[in-house]
């Protein structure tokens, strides 16, 4: 009788035991679903309205751009650079502040994604369709003849200065991209998220779409799989 009394008491004692274990592991592990509440939302895209664009991007995006066309090619209107790309033009590769952590690298890649557009690591929404691609042509016939009706079209945009500004327009774009593409390098090293890192998104998808898919065995006469591969 003594003894099934010990062996009770050692029973009861355990399972408090291991129940006591399991609420402090639970305390301290918190689930999936709560760290991943506590995770911030992502940051909404880039306006395309803020995106710095060439003179040739400009034309055949809409019509007022085409029928700007002239204005361009005599330098009375000028695409204006922002402020990011023009610090990215002095030094793309300068160093963040000491000690930066993964919010303040993003607070610097959200203006150049304002100015640059999406990143090519994302994945496009779409491609256009044919709609799109008529109309941006038939905008960049418009925009063409239009600057045909100035004469020596190539002297004067030199003697204007337009075709200066349209090198500085792309030369600010191509330091933007290299300005984010070391910031993001940056951000991958210490383990930041996105958009302070590379999301990767291409490369998960071209993945999942490429990784070879194991042969399924034929289903032996007794209905067991048998145990080593067969051709």
């Amino acid at each position: 009788m003594r003894s099934k009394a010990l062996s009770l008491i050692l029973a009861l004692a355990l399972t408090a035991g291991l129940a006591g274990a399991a609420t402090a592991q639970t305390a301290k592990s918190p689930s999936k679903r709560a760290t991943a509440a506590q995770l911030p939302p992502p940051p909404p895209p880039p306006d395309p309205a803020n995106q710095m664009k060439t003179s040739d991007q400009l034309k055949r995006e809409s019509v007022q751009g085409a029928a700007t066309a002239p204005l361009r090619d005599l330098n009375v209107v000028r695409s204006k650079i922002p402020d990011v790309l023009l610090q990215a033009l002095d030094d793309p590769y300068a160093r963040p502040p000491r000690s930066f952590k993964c919010p303040a690298l993003s607070a610097l890649i959200r203006p150049l994604d304002e100015a640059l557009g999406p990143d090519i690591d994302r994945l496009a929404v779409g491609d256009e369709n044919l709609m799109d691609r008529g109309k941006s042509t038939a905008l960049g016939a418009a925009a063409d003849l239009a600057s045909d009706a100035i004469p020596f079209r190539g002297f004067v945009r030199k003697l204007s200065g337009a075709e200066a500004h349209d090198r500085l327009v792309q030369s600010a774009i191509i330091a933007g991209n290299v300005r984010r593409g070391y910031l993001k390098g940056l951000g991958e090293s210490k383990g930041c998220p996105p958009p302070a890192t590379p999301s990767h998104e291409r490369a998960v998808v071209r993945q999942a779409t490429t990784t070879p898919q194991p042969p399924q065995r034929p289903p032996s006469k007794s209905g067991l799989t048998p145990k080593y591969p067969v051709r």
